[in-house]
């Protein structure tokens, strides 16, 4: 698959101002969690990666931005209680932009899923 975009900053320009300011403080986030995280475009948007692997792909839409994949917070009750009102299909975490988007739980995920693919928070 041929990817439109070479880098996340060209992913994130593609964006309207509002839809871009939520992606870029998306990407702040999990870089606070994950500080040594790279960043690549995987299925044209944009990836987060622990070494050579994405652990977290963050997406825009028009009425919504996107995380995936969810993270198995099968062990963590809270977590998953958090994750309930923005679960989508296949695997995906739906944020509308009508509503504010909820930047904690970004840093949970970002988190939960760098342990789960094999890297750490920072």
């Amino acid at each position: 698959m041929a990817t439109k975009h070479a880098s996340v900053e060209e992913y994130l320009a593609s964006f309207p101002d509002d839809v871009r300011a939520v992606l870029e403080e998306i990407r702040r986030r999990v870089l606070v969690v994950v500080p040594d995280a790279g960043e690549r475009i995987s299925y044209d948007i944009a990836g987060m990666t622990w070494g050579d692997k994405v652990f977290l792909h963050f997406a825009g839409w028009k009425k919504h931005v996107s995380i995936y994949p969810v993270p198995d917070a099968a062990g963590d009750p809270d977590l998953a209680e958090a994750l309930t009102p923005y679960a989508g299909a296949r695997g995906t975490l739906k944020f509308p932009l009508a509503q504010p988007v909820p930047y904690d739980l970004v840093e949970r995920v970002a988190g939960a899923l760098a342990v789960q693919r094999g890297g750490r928070p920072g």
